[in-house]
């Protein structure tokens, strides 16, 4: 069998120096490039903003980060400016190996709507195209890990069970923003409520050698 690992976001700006800091985001970067040599299909998502995207706090200026807005119909938690196309934000950290990532899929260009998970918009408007990749490969097995765990991570893993994909979440390999405490905590559990199996690097090099 074919399994594929989709790496989330691992992107300067989820750094811990990053303009949107996801804590200790950088920890699961060497366990990250320890895992890739157990997978035949390696996918990374990047997050990838226009300048005006209307998720940005800083284009509402009555409003601040971790305010929530209403954007073209559906609910939208506002960040500080990150990810921003071409910049250095939006690059890969450069302790993440990428040398075998075989597909980079983009996400969040759309200004009018933010894009949480690596295979669609968040309301399913549009597909980045992920899931059809993963269809031409023959993927029915994935393993998904990276930043951060309450928004891009969990929407992500939902999406891949929603598609019908057995799903498992590399939790040491994943950190989370927790605007509120427990943020990481529930998103694990609503992960795992919906099919997901939630395990960690350890027990899957163990497994797979």
């Amino acid at each position: 069998m074919i399994r594929a690992l989709i790496l989330v976001d691992i992107q300067n700006d989820f750094m811990p120096t990053g303009a949107l800091p996801v804590p200790k985001g950088d920890e699961i970067i060497p366990i990250i490039n320890k895992l890739q040599k157990h997978f035949n299909l390696i996918i990374a998502t990047q997050d990838w903003h226009p300048a005006n995207h209307g998720s940005f706090a800083s284009n509402h200026p009555d409003h601040k980060p971790g305010d929530v807005i209403m954007l073209d119909g559906l609910s939208q938690v506002l960040w500080p400016d990150h990810c921003v196309q071409n910049n250095h934000g939006a690059e890969f950290a450069s302790a993440f190996d990428r040398h075998i990532v075989d597909k980079i899929f983009h996400k969040g260009t759309d200004p009018l709507i933010d894009s949480y998970s690596g295979f669609f918009d968040n309301a399913h408007r549009k597909a980045t195209g992920l899931d059809r990749y993963l269809k031409e490969h023959s993927i029915s097995e994935v393993y998904i890990a990276g930043l951060a765990t309450d928004y891009c991570v969990k929407y992500s893993v939902l999406d891949a069970l929603h598609l019908g994909l057995k799903t498992y979440v590399i939790a040491d390999a994943c950190r989370g923003v927790n605007l509120k405490p427990n943020d990481s905590a529930e998103a694990f559990e609503e992960m795992k409520k919906a099919g997901a199996i939630i395990i960690n690097s350890q027990s899957l090099e163990k497994n797979h050698g």
